[in-house]
C-alpha cells in the first residue's frame, strides 16, 4: 500500500473516504473516471476563466451519494449534495483543480474558485464550479492553452464526446478551438509542449485545449 496515494485521494475525495490499497505497479493505472466539459468564459475583450462540469463514474456516484438522502425522498439536491461539493473543492485547491492553463509558454496564475455546486442526474454526479484567471488573458494573446489532467493518473479526465469545449457568449466567432497537439504546423505543437513541461507538473497535451483568436 503507497501511504503517498493513498494521502492523495484522501485529500482529493475525502468526503467519501476513498482510500484504495495500490501495489506499485498500480500508481500509473487511473482509479476514477471524469467527463469533462468547459466553457471558456469571456468578458470585454478577454477570457476570464474556466467553468467546468465534471461528471464522475458509477463507482464513484455510487459511494459519493451514498447516505446523503436525508429526507429519503430518492432525490439529492443541492442542499443535500452541498457538503460533499465544499469539501471536493477543498481537496481540489491542493491540486489547482486539475486545471493547468498557459500563455506564451507561461503559467497562468488562478484565483479562488466559485460557483460550485453539484448536481446528481440520470444517475450521474456532476461538479460544477468556475476557475477564474487571476489576470484576464486578451483574446488575441499569442499560444492560449489549458489542459485538465491528473498528472499521477489516478484520475483519469475524458473530453465529453459532445461539446467538450465551448466559448462562452461574445467571444469573437474567428476564434479557433483545437483539442489535443495543433495540427497547423509542427512549431505549434513544439511550443505547446514546451508551455505544459514548464508547469511544476508537467502534463500530456494529448487533451490540451488550444484557443487561438488572432485571426
Amino acid at each position: 500500500m503507497q501511504i503517498a496515494s493513498r494521502r492523495y485521494l484522501s485529500a482529493v475525495f475525502l468526503a467519501v473516504g476513498l482510500l484504495i490499497a495500490m501495489t506499485a505497479g498500480a500508481a500509473a493505472h487511473p482509479h476514477v473516471w471524469i467527463t469533462v466539459e468547459t466553457t471558456v468564459l469571456y468578458e470585454q475583450g478577454a477570457f476570464t476563466g474556466l467553468r467546468h462540469k465534471w461528471t464522475f463514474d458509477e463507482f464513484y456516484t455510487a459511494m459519493a451519494i451514498e447516505g446523503l438522502d436525508k429526507n429519503k425522498d430518492g432525490v439529492y439536491d443541492r442542499e443535500e449534495l452541498s457538503e460533499l461539493a465544499k469539501v471536493n473543492i477543498e481537496g481540489l485547491k491542493e491540486f489547482a483543480y486539475f486545471t493547468y492553463p498557459v500563455l506564451d509558454g507561461q503559467d497562468v496564475k488562478l484565483a479562488e474558485v466559485k460557483d460550485y455546486w453539484l448536481e446528481h442526474k440520470d444517475g450521474a454526479l456532476s461538479l460544477h464550479f468556475t476557475v477564474p484567471f487571476a489576470q484576464p488573458i486578451p483574446e488575441k494573446a499569442k499560444d492560449f492553452a489549458y489542459v485538465v489532467q491528473d498528472p499521477a493518473f489516478y484520475i483519469a479526465f475524458v473530453p465529453a464526446k459532445t461539446g467538450p469545449v465551448k466559448l462562452a457568449e461574445g467571444a469573437p466567432k474567428s476564434c479557433k478551438v483545437q483539442i489535443g497537439n495543433p495540427k497547423n504546423g509542427n512549431d505549434d505543437a513544439e511550443r505547446l509542449a514546451k508551455a505544459f513541461a514548464q508547469l511544476a507538473s508537467p502534463v500530456s497535451t494529448t487533451n490540451a485545449v488550444s484557443i487561438d483568436c488572432r485571426n
